[in-house]
């Protein structure tokens, strides 16, 4: 069951945390506040299913100025903080590894907090908005070790996504779901499929 949290950190982050049985636990990140986005969103809530039924614990929170949580939106750069602060709270309450899944503008923070050093074991991103926000970095961030997009999203384009991850050293696999665009909309069991099944000796 998950549980109602407070996460405190630089702003105080309403959250909502399940506890695991197997030690990993995950944090996941929600798309752009700016239009809607927050922890309830239906990309997100399929990533916390997913990794719940392979019983992690799973930890997703609502970005600074979302829902209950205090401060206001900081152009995806303040938001890294949210996520260290997400990641002590998981760490205090599972003994790891810890990993980081991010989606859309929730990916672009998971990115940047990974390029700042976020001492995670790895780190899955589903839709990295590159048609929206410079996510030039994108090959550099580091224990990046799989992105998800859908074959029919203007945000995440294929043909400039491919190019983008062939820089990336070590590879970062691609999966790509086919028939869905940005919002994943009836697309959601193969995104659960996809991420429950994802081979965890590919995130060590």
């Amino acid at each position: 069951m998950e549980q109602i949290v407070s996460i405190p950190g630089p702003e105080v982050l309403e959250g909502r945390f399940t506890p695991g049985s197997q030690g990993q636990g995950i944090i996941i990140t929600h798309p752009h506040p700016l239009f809607g986005g927050s922890m309830d969103n239906n990309v997100v809530w399929t990533t916390v299913r997913a990794f719940g039924a392979r019983a992690w614990a799973t930890l997703r929170f609502n970005f600074r100025g979302v829902g209950e949580s205090t401060g206001a939106y900081g152009q995806g750069l303040a938001e890294v903080a949210d996520v260290v602060a997400a990641l002590e709270f998981l760490q205090a309450r599972t003994p790891g590894p810890y990993y980081l899944a991010g989606y859309s503008f929730g990916a672009f923070v998971a990115a940047r907090a990974l390029l700042n050093g976020l001492p995670v074991a790895g780190a899955i991103l589903v839709s990295p908005p590159i048609a929206f926000m410079d996510l030039a970095f994108l090959p550099q961030a580091p224990r990046l070790q799989l992105v998800v997009a859908g074959d029919r999203d203007e945000l995440c384009p294929l043909a400039a996504l491919r190019p983008l991850l062939a820089q990336a050293r070590p590879p970062v696999e691609l999966a790509v779901i086919a028939g869905a665009d940005h919002f994943f909309g009836g697309r959601e069991e193969d995104l659960f499929r996809l991420l429950r099944d994802f081979p965890l000796n590919k995130l060590s």
